[in-house]
């Protein structure tokens, strides 16, 4: 019996020293971090990284099974050591893009990202951890690469890429890769990049897919080439929206590394001129031609117009930004804030809320008062959900003044698919296929709800 005390007594302990230890850690890298940050905007004059004679034994050692290759080779390593890259994103195709670089020998990475740790980036933003959420993503990456390789030199830069940045930021690295995950920022990057003359290597994932290409290298084409105007904002989907998993990521990103590091050592790219297709469900790898230079690309053609960099945002109708991608499809009337929607719901006015999300987001959390009925079915007129939805409208209805139109209220993840919702719901209304309906969105989604109105609903 005093045996058992005595274990149950130690274990307890160790419980104890281990949370403590838990702590302790935190606090260790936190304090790590502080101390290698520099002040954020670091675009102090920067000289090139000096010819490298020959490697010290250290390094020969250290680089040995990428050195006995025939085709990288001693001369390879030392054009890595003089190279520098500019990585635009520290988050899902960054990271590892990054890590590799560094334990390849890149001898300068410049990291851009004007954002923080967050909890939901650790599934696949692989050079973060749990003890640095809060700080700023491009420090929190410096320090983890310079834990894994001290002699290559890190330049943490926290801060959006902007037109009034980029070109002096892109004329500093001999690379670019852009890791970032909306279209404003590929198109500002491309054209620093060709106005800077710098090679692009560029890559996206999204969902279970992704794909990778290098841009404006050896006479191949440039972004603008492939795709001389941006799509409409509201066809665009992100992670936020769509998802990804975060291996899809991480395949991608290790495959713009192995572009940069082939650019680097002066081995050449694969895919100039070509896009790699990859389907991480399917297993496979697909490679396409790209249609080549257009000598009338605005900004790579014999006569370009795209001189000197300019409101990208304005250019794309979007935000360059991948926090939430927030469209402005309604007039500030056909919408509703979520604290005005509360108040409604707490009065107990009779109304309909409609749930537009896909199912795999409502299985995730849901207002119990909500009708669900998905996007899609509603964009393709689909009869079931078209004879729920008129159903609940006359159930509704029947605690509402005759004649007087349905509040019907329009709810989604972040805003986006409400607005696209509402829109149609409206044309539904006015060809006479629902009852006569008053709709508006709400702003922010459950997003919102989650932040302003019930801490306990869930954030995804």
């Amino acid at each position: 019996m005093a045996a058992l005390e005595d274990i149950l007594a130690l274990q307890a302990e160790v419980a104890q020293r281990e949370k403590q230890l838990d702590s302790l850690k935190q606090r260790l890298a936190a304090a790590l971090l502080a101390e290698q940050e520099p002040e954020p905007e670091r675009l102090a004059a920067m000289s090139p990284l000096p010819p490298k004679p020959s490697l010290s034994r250290d390094e020969i050692l250290r680089y040995s099974r990428q050195l006995v290759l025939p085709e990288l080779g001693v001369q390879g390593q030392l054009r890595l050591a003089t190279a520098s890259v500019l990585i635009v994103g520290c988050g899902g195709l960054g990271c590892p893009l990054a890590q590799y670089l560094a334990a390849a020998g890149v001898g300068r990475l410049g990291l851009v990202d004007y954002d923080v740790v967050e909890v939901s980036n650790l599934a696949r933003q692989v050079l973060h951890g749990e003890a640095l959420a809060g700080h700023a993503k491009a420090f929190s990456a410096a320090a983890s690469l310079r834990r894994l390789n001290s002699a290559v030199e890190c330049v943490p830069y926290v801060q959006a890429l902007t037109p009034a940045t980029a070109l002096d930021l892109v004329r500093r690295y001999d690379v670019v890769a852009d890791c970032s995950d909306n279209v404003p920022t590929r198109y500002l990057v491309n054209d620093a990049c060709v106005l800077a003359g710098r090679p692009l290597v560029s890559a996206s994932a999204l969902r279970f897919e992704g794909q990778i290409t290098v841009y404006h290298y050896a006479g191949g084409p440039c972004y603008r080439c492939v795709f001389p105007q941006p799509p409409p904002a509201e066809t665009v989907t992100n992670c936020a929206d769509g998802g990804v998993l975060g291996v899809v990521t991480g395949v991608l990103g290790c495959l713009q590394a192995l572009e940069v590091l082939k650019i680097a050592a002066g081995l050449g790219p694969s895919y100039s001129g070509s896009l790699l297709l990859f389907d991480a469900l399917g297993g496979l790898f697909r490679c396409i031609r790209l249609r080549g230079r257009r000598l009338d690309c605005a900004a790579c053609g014999e006569r370009p117009t795209v001189t000197d960099l300019q409101d990208y945002e304005d250019f794309c109708g979007s935000s360059a930004t991948d926090k939430c991608r927030s469209l402005q499809l309604l007039k500030p009337e056909e919408r509703v804030s979520v604290t005005d929607y509360k108040r409604l719901l707490d009065s107990g006015a009779p109304h309909l809320l409609l749930d537009v999300r896909p199912q795999v987001e409502v299985d995730i959390c849901r207002l119990p008062h909500a009708l669900h009925i998905p996007l899609k079915h509603l964009e393709r007129r689909d009869a079931e959900s078209l004879k729920r939805l008129r159903d609940a409208i006359r159930e509704v209805k029947r605690s509402t003044e005759e004649g007087a139109a349905l509040p019907l209220y329009v709810i989604c993840k972040l805003g986006n698919d409400s607005q696209k919702a509402v829109r149609i719901l409206q044309s539904l209304a006015a060809a006479r296929e629902v009852d006569s309906l008053t709709v508006q969105d709400v702003v922010g989604g459950l997003m919102a709800w989650a932040a302003k109105i019930d801490g306990t609903f869930p954030q995804y």
